[in-house]
């Protein structure tokens, strides 16, 4: 289980506060099958919400302890029924999805909304162009 400063644990819990819940846990439990998908999250995404559906109170806490150390994460915060999970992602991830040094390729910008009247001094920009 990994522990996390009180000023770090603040900042992820401000951080996951619009997430939504990835993973749900209810009348089974923590399958391996459960556990194998909250690893893929974590390793996807960092910091993760899960969503427990009819589990005790008392078992939550236990289910919450199980579930960082066997995945090796943090526990950042635990409310009713939502837990939320962080592990860090090793920095060498990035070169092991792209390989022979390359990177991500660029994301291309989308062009903000435009009125009506802007769209039209566009296209008749363009128009003007070719």
């Amino acid at each position: 289980m990994t522990e996390i400063a009180p000023t770090q644990r603040r900042a992820l819990r401000a951080a996951a506060h619009h997430l939504n819940p990835v993973v749900s846990i209810s009348q089974k439990g923590l399958t391996p099958s459960v556990l194998a998908e909250i690893d893929r999250c974590l390793k996807a995404h960092e910091l993760i919400k899960l969503r427990l559906y009819g589990i005790e109170r008392e078992d939550r806490d236990a289910l919450f302890t199980e579930i960082c150390t066997a995945l090796d994460c943090a526990a950042v915060q635990h409310i009713g029924n939502l837990l939320v999970l962080w592990r860090e992602n090793p920095k060498d991830a990035t070169a092991h999805e792209f390989p022979e040094g390359r990177t991500a390729p660029a994301r291309r910008r989308k062009e903000p909304p435009a009125t009506k009247k802007q769209a039209a001094a566009r296209t008749e920009a363009r128009g003007r162009k070719h």
